[in-house]
């Protein structure tokens, strides 16, 4: 195994990780135990790495088989696994959420690597949605632990805003296929058995509640997930990698770096299907399995 050194950097989430070079070969052991950080830690943070796009799916591989890039927006050309996040093609992700929760099985998790930062803002914030959890008080715990919601990519982007073309051929490519899937509002941890909040952006609608008590309820949830000391935020340099579990996260990417170009490339790690408390698995509302994209 290779040492390294773990070093936290919020109490609740986030580790930087100090003595690998990730585009090196990493053994069997290292790998483990770079997943039991991440589990434990839920983001992980690696500094000056010399990753190219290739190398990066080369590690992402580590801890499973990999996604498509995504299942409606197309990926890097030649790099089916890869997705660029960039500034300057409507990559401003403005807004809590977790990656793609609006299929039935959601990646496991997602590195980000940063080609093009900003000199001011464009950081990363992640928040740890199993802490709260932990946060609510007994009675909304003990009913969240019973909710379901529909997650879809299908929601309002404009809030009320007019799209310009631009904004609204990205819309269109996005939307190409409608997904809408139930997911427990409370997902159990596959590996730690630990019960965290399942909701973010792409959460439409709690399932049995009229449009205004859902829509309530989802805030008043969404805002333990995203209280100060559940959430870390990561300042990038280029070369930086960020390894974040998508099982028990939620990330925002603020658009406050004015008119500059931020890129960043991710790959995802394919998940399994969550299951609530009660035992039972997501399940399709509308389009399919998304077999595209998982593999």
């Amino acid at each position: 195994m290779t040492s390294f050194a773990i070093q936290k950097v919020g109490g609740r989430i986030g580790a930087e990780i100090t003595g690998l070079d990730l585009a090196g070969p990493l053994d069997e052991k290292t790998v483990a135990a770079l997943n039991e950080a991440l589990v434990a830690h839920k983001a992980l943070f690696f500094r000056e790495q010399h990753l190219d796009d290739e190398g990066q799916t080369r590690f992402a591989g580590l801890f499973g088989a990999l996604t498509k890039a995504h299942p409606t927006v197309p990926a890097l050309e030649g790099q089916p696994n890869v997705l660029a996040v960039d500034s300057e093609d409507g990559g401003r992700a403005n807004q809590w959420h977790t990656d793609v929760t609006f299929v039935r099985t959601p990646p496991k998790a997602s590195t980000l690597r940063s080609l093009v930062v900003p000199p001011y803002g464009g950081n990363t914030l992640i928040a740890n949605t199993q802490t709260a959890y932990r946060d609510l008080p007994d009675a909304l715990r003990d009913l969240a632990d019973r909710l379901w919601a529909v997650h879809t990519n299908d929601y309002d982007y404009a809030q009320g805003k007019e799209l310009d073309e631009a904004e609204s051929e990205r819309r269109r490519v996005f939307t190409a296929r409608t997904y809408r899937t139930a997911h427990p509002v409370v997902r159990v941890h596959p590996e730690s058995g630990e019960r965290g909040l399942f909701i973010g952006g792409f959460a439409e609608r709690i399932l049995g509640l009229p449009s205004g008590a859902s829509a309530d309820l989802l805030r008043t949830l969404q805002s333990y997930v995203t209280r100060p000391e559940n959430v870390v935020r990561w300042r990038w340099s280029v070369g930086d990698v960020v390894l974040f579990d998508n099982r028990s996260t939620q990330h925002y990417a603020p658009d406050d770096y004015d008119d500059l170009p931020r890129r960043l490339h991710r790959v995802t790690v394919a998940g399994d299907v969550p299951v609530a408390v009660s035992g039972e698995p997501s399940y399709v509302v509308e389009g399919d399995d998304a077999a595209h994209y998982t593999g």
